[in-house]
């Protein structure tokens, strides 16, 4: 990694060259995540209750108990192999260029002209030109190379919870893990402000789960919210909670409002909160030193 960040530091547009490059590729799998990671879990969990609910503890006529699973066939993020879900068409590794591919194809299926969705290369633009930004603002540094693999993670739980209404704990825990061991190097905070952070920032959200949840009744929000505070408390330390939870509140509220009188949806509509955590958090490790400053400046005047 020393070397790399070296020969960056020499040829800067090399570096960011080539983080576009690598997210776009990445970007690409993060797709396969999106759609697969929520599947791979509902499979987990009708094996899980097939094998603790077996034909002597299954009650007659339990309605509730999820369709079997073909164990033998593997569904995983490399297998099977990526086909077109209309025609079964399987794709070529030139029909899976990031960007490329679906300009070339013109947006469909070669072989059957089904409409792709235009949202796969947009997630692969999206995580190319957020982490490019990122590493510019860190420059050819360790700091640049982290904020890119954090970029990676909130992608794809952004996408995940906008479709699926869940954050999985596949994604969360191991980033809030992360977060605390580049602590221990100070890559972004100190291990002091990334613990407290992760304590904070799951035990703030868990306060207000509980409070909603004595006042009306109802569930607010998921414990994966938790868990991915807690984990963005870990990379931008307690000083940074603040700023996340401002933001993602306040964009939260705007989009709130914004559905129910565009999409004349309901009050009890559920919105997702995870993907305003995730921009929210995104930001904050960019620019928090920039907020609190801007912030200071307009209380002290």
């Amino acid at each position: 990694m020393e070397a790399l960040i070296s020969l960056s530091q020499l040829y800067p547009p090399f570096f960011y060259g080539l983080v576009f490059l690598v997210s776009l590729m990445v970007g690409s799998f993060l797709n396969v995540v999106i759609h697969r990671l929520p599947i791979m879990m509902e499979n987990s969990w009708k094996q899980e209750y097939s094998a603790y609910f077996t034909n002597e503890n299954t009650p007659q006529n339990d309605v509730s108990a999820p369709p079997a699973t073909n164990a033998s066939a593997p569904f995983n993020l490399v297998k099977p192999d990526s086909t077109c879900p209309a025609c079964g068409h399987k794709i070529r590794p030139w029909e899976n260029i990031p960007v490329i591919s679906y300009l070339c194809l013109k947006g469909k299926c070669a072989s059957c002209k089904t409409p792709i969705s235009l949202r796969y290369p947009f997630v692969e633009l999206f995580t190319a030109l957020t982490c490019t930004f990122a590493a510019f603002y860190f420059g050819p540094s360790p700091q640049a190379l982290w904020a890119m693999v954090l970029t990676y993670f909130l992608v794809a739980m952004l996408f995940i919870d906008l479709d699926k209404m869940l954050l999985p704990d596949q994604l969360t825990l191991p980033l809030l893990w992360l977060g605390l061991l580049l602590s221990t190097h100070s890559v972004f905070v100190d291990v002091q402000s990334a613990i407290w952070g992760a304590a904070i920032g799951y035990v703030s959200l868990w306060l207000v789960y509980w409070m909603f949840k004595i006042a009306t009744g109802k569930e607010g929000m998921g414990y994966g919210d938790f868990k991915l505070l807690a984990a963005l408390g870990a990379f931008v330390g307690w000083q940074g909670l603040p700023i996340i939870i401002l933001l993602s509140s306040l964009v939260g509220a705007i989009a709130g409002v914004a559905i129910m009188v565009f999409q004349n949806k309901g009050k009890s509509v559920a919105i997702p909160f995870g993907p305003y955590l995730a921009v929210a958090g995104w930001i904050t490790l960019l620019f928090k030193s920039h907020i609190t400053q801007a912030y200071l400046d307009w209380i002290l005047g």
